[in-house]
């Protein structure tokens, strides 16, 4: 068997453990990529090392520390509760209002996983308290976390536009957001409006969720929201690295004592950074050995040049349906597009890319994926939880084929403004 049908066994190998198996993907991963690199002929004992990415590990680090930090100190709590608040209590308003909120947090920093961590148990009593099913309070809150998912401040935007600028696709953020954000905005105005036609007395408001969040900012809420807004304005503004700034801008908050270095510690995703790297790791030796060269030709065999943005959303969303796509998906997919692209003999890298992108995120709402495994996890009834479940299911699924369509009408255009 040659080298790179071993290589990409391997990889596949890591992807069937991903859905199949509790084990973090990333501990077999890094014992793949070690195999690989001895196989592999001129590769030193270093291989691994080398490969590991160590620059991503430390944005990642930065990032997920800062926010850990505002969040164990009650910061990021006080400031949902007050978005809450803001719409009186409308029914009308809430899901919108959760969207937004999901969004913009997990554009500014955590990432979607975090986002959803943070907004859902705040969700899920709200939507009870003012009679919004639970299936379109999931479905907001976890299509906001993923609209705001590939932000070029966020960790999943991080990953997307660091693969894409391996494979000679740099200088594209705002479309890879743009892309990201209206593909979950239309799927969640979908759902809104048929919810919408079909729900009676919406506009009723709660007179007590009206007045939610009276709760105070204390002097280290009000210092931690001044260092966060600081390091996003020298993010965007200055062009500060994002992983290393936030890392000052965590120290700082440690330093200054507003958060506690012990609670924020235990709320890093350490689970989720070993993932990340540790697939990164094999899909920098697998692409050494040949194998994303040979991932690229079989995908070709099976699309055409006018059919490769729907086909690859497809695919790539199929496997996100159990499997992760920012551990995964995007770093195992994302580098072999030029390979792809020249493959089939035409097409737009950037479009495969947004189709990537795409097709990978929309089907995340799955109670398979952490995202809906996070909005389950917020319901105490558990009639309620096995019908979520089916719905967010159904939903997934379902997923694979509206991206792929999307992605088919609208990627071309989208890379070509």
């Amino acid at each position: 068997m040659s080298l790179p049908v071993v290589s990409l066994a391997a990889l596949l190998l890591a992807i069937v453990l991903s859905f199949s198996s509790r084990l973090n993907v990333g501990i077999p991963a890094l014992g793949l990529a070690w195999l690989l690199g001895a196989l592999t002929p001129g590769s030193k004992s270093e291989a691994l090392a080398t490969a590991f990415p160590a620059s991503l590990f430390l944005t990642l680090l930065g990032v997920t520390l800062l926010f850990a930090a505002a969040e164990s100190n009650g910061t990021l709590a006080r400031l949902a509760e007050r978005a809450v608040a803001l719409v009186g209590g409308d029914r009308r308003l809430v899901p919108w209002m959760l969207f937004l909120l999901a969004g913009a947090a997990s554009a500014v920093g955590p990432g979607a996983v975090s986002s959803v961590a943070l907004v859902a148990p705040l969700a899920a009593p709200i939507g009870a308290r003012l009679g919004l099913p639970a299936f379109l309070v999931a479905l907001c809150v976890a299509n906001g976390a993923n609209a705001g998912n590939l932000s070029p401040l966020s960790v999943v935007g991080i990953i997307a536009n660091s693969r894409m600028a391996e494979a000679g696709l740099a200088g594209h953020e705002a479309k890879v957001f743009a892309a990201n954000f209206l593909a979950h905005l239309i799927v969640t105005v979908v759902v809104y409006v048929i919810w919408l036609r079909r729900s009676e007395a919406v506009g009723s408001p709660d007179p007590a969720m009206a007045r939610g969040g009276r709760e105070p900012f204390e002097r280290e809420h009000v210092a931690t929201l001044a260092v966060l807004a600081a390091w996003t304005v020298g993010v965007v503004a200055f062009r500060l690295p994002v992983g290393y700034s936030a890392l000052v801008a965590a120290v700082l908050l440690l330093t200054l004592r507003l958060a506690d270095e012990a609670a924020a510690l235990q709320r890093l995703p350490w689970g989720a950074l070993l993932m990340v790297c540790g697939v990164a790791t094999l899909v920098a030796l697998v692409e050494k050995a040949g194998g994303l060269d040979l991932m690229s030709a079989l995908i070709a065999r099976l699309s055409t040049p006018a059919t490769v943005n729907g086909a690859v959303a497809f695919v790539t969303g199929l496997i996100s349906t159990w499997s992760s796509t920012s551990g995964v998906v995007l770093p195992a997919f994302l580098p072999t597009v030029p390979a792809l692209v020249e493959r089939l003999g035409g097409g737009d890298p950037l479009a495969v890319s947004l189709s990537i992108n795409v097709g990978s995120s929309l089907v995340d709402v799955s109670p398979l994926s952490t995202l809906g495994a996070l909005c389950i996890s917020a319901l105490a009834d558990a009639g309620t939880v096995r019908d979520l479940f089916r719905r967010l299911m159904a939903w997934g699924l379902s997923m694979t084929v509206v991206g792929a369509l999307l992605c088919q009408l609208f990627a071309g255009w989208l890379a070509r403004l």
